[in-house]
């Protein structure tokens, strides 16, 4: 499940509704959460530190990266009526240092590389434990899915 947080429904209101101009992220960014986000409240993030080795991959907002709502891994414009979009590509983060990320509860799409503003958020299906030297997180193309109407 995903959910958008209270700034991201402040944002699209001020356009939607109140004429506001909207910026939309052209690059997201995938975090990694040990406690999950709510509409509110941040959540915890790993730690970014050279014992980590952690920071947050990116994807480029575009047709080809983002799989239209009609089905997973399409690249034209979206026609569907579920209003799920899901990563079309592989999504990799960094692979361990010396430190435990601990265990991942949940991801966040941000709009910076650090700090930044949470969009959108949700709580992985199965939590994963990440310890120093595992592999590399991987999340395979169509691994998050996000809906607007659910």
């Amino acid at each position: 499940m995903s959910a958008f947080t209270d700034y991201a429904e402040n944002q699209f209101t001020d356009w939607f509704f109140r004429g506001q101009p909207l910026t939309p992220p052209a690059t997201l960014y995938f975090a990694l959460m040990t406690a999950t986000p709510t509409d509110a409240a941040a959540g915890t993030e790993v730690v970014v530190s050279a014992g980590t080795n952690y920071s947050r991959p990116s994807v480029a907002a575009s047709l080809a990266n983002w799989a239209g709502t009609q089905s997973a891994g399409s690249t034209t414009a979206s026609t569907g009526t579920g209003g799920t979009t899901s990563n079309n590509g592989v999504i990799t983060f960094p692979v361990p240092g010396t430190t435990n990320w601990g265990v991942i509860v949940g991801v966040a799409l941000m709009d910076a590389p650090s700090g930044g503003n949470i969009w959108i958020y949700g709580a992985l299906t199965t939590s994963k434990t990440v310890n120093a030297g595992d592999p590399a997180p991987v999340f395979s193309a169509g691994d998050f899915q996000f809906q607007w109407d659910n």
